[in-house]
């Protein structure tokens, strides 16, 4: 439903649901942590225990969203039995070692690397984007890997460093000094732990911030010879209002990432506005990844 209405009605449930509520964003299917920018649609979750009072409890739920339905069409109420688990742990479950690129492997931070010969990234996202699992990180991590054979000595800037997946990954390869931003606090606290857990806490740094702080706060690095941001497309429209370009030093390269096919050619079009000329464009199912240099100055 759209995030006006969501609200409202997540309010009116609160008091008929004992197990609490979740409200998610969504945007084509996937869940991202910047999703809350955007306006998105929202999808609201509901938990009732099953007791006696499970009939009169849904009962009541019926009655509320209809109330409700006279201000404003709602989606279809859906009833779905959960088998009771750990939710905190289940999904570790399906989260196994993932091989990206020629040399490295994402690894759940409570198993063991499988692969000895692959350069193992450890990664526990807790709450933050970027597990490994989604195809714009997967995209992500191989662009970084084949960009770093020719700028083995550089700095990166990584801009929305999540679980500090990608900065972590630069650092394995080989990159001495790579800044991480996030605007969200536990996204820069749960990269710093990954970070330490991998053993290149003194190759990394992570800030809370964005692309416009690098003005206001006098953030150093200042530039960087490449340039990663893995965030939906929309967001990254507006990093290039913020300067996104100008970050990157004469000659270095952006990696771009979290792009719908459909909304490349936008994407492209900021490349050309900027300077900035396309190297490679790659794709994994219905996602995008760019892979630019900006012009010598």
């Amino acid at each position: 439903m759209d995030q006006k209405l969501a609200e409202p009605v997540a309010g009116v449930l609160r008091g008929i649901l004992p197990g609490g509520i979740v409200l998610e964003s969504v945007f084509e299917e996937t869940f991202p942590h910047e999703l809350d920018l955007e306006g998105c649609p929202v999808r609201i979750y509901g938990y009732l225990p099953v007791d006696k009072s499970l009939e009169e409890r849904r009962e009541n739920i019926r009655m509320a969203i209809q109330t409700l339905e006279s201000f404003s069409t709602l989606p279809d109420l859906i009833f779905t039995p959960i088998q009771e688990k750990d939710w905190t742990t289940a999904w570790k479950k399906k989260y196994q070692p993932i091989p990206l690129g020629a040399r490295l492997i994402v690894v759940p931070s409570w198993l063991k690397n499988p692969s000895p010969e692959r350069i193992p990234v450890f990664i526990d996202p807790g709450m933050a984007f970027g597990s490994g699992t989604h195809p714009t990180t997967q995209l992500s991590i191989t662009l970084i890997e084949e960009c770093l054979i020719e700028l083995s000595n550089s700095q990166m800037i990584d801009i929305g460093c999540g679980s500090g997946i990608l900065s972590i990954a630069a650092a394995k390869l080989g990159l001495s000094a790579v800044l991480g931003l996030d605007i969200d606090p536990t996204a820069i606290r749960i990269s710093k732990e990954n970070a330490e857990y991998n053993q290149v806490g003194n190759q990394t740094r992570f800030i809370k911030g964005s692309v416009k702080d690098f003005r206001g706060k006098n953030i150093q690095p200042s530039q960087a010879s490449l340039v990663v941001a893995n965030i939906i497309a929309p967001v990254l429209g507006r990093l290039f209002e913020e300067g996104l370009a100008e970050i990157i030093t004469p000659g270095g390269d952006l990696i771009l990432s979290g792009i719908l096919e459909n909304q490349s050619p936008g994407l492209l079009a900021l490349f050309d506005a900027n300077g900035i000329k396309l190297k490679e464009k790659r794709q994994r199912g219905e996602w995008i990844s760019l892979w630019g240099k900006r012009a010598n100055l």
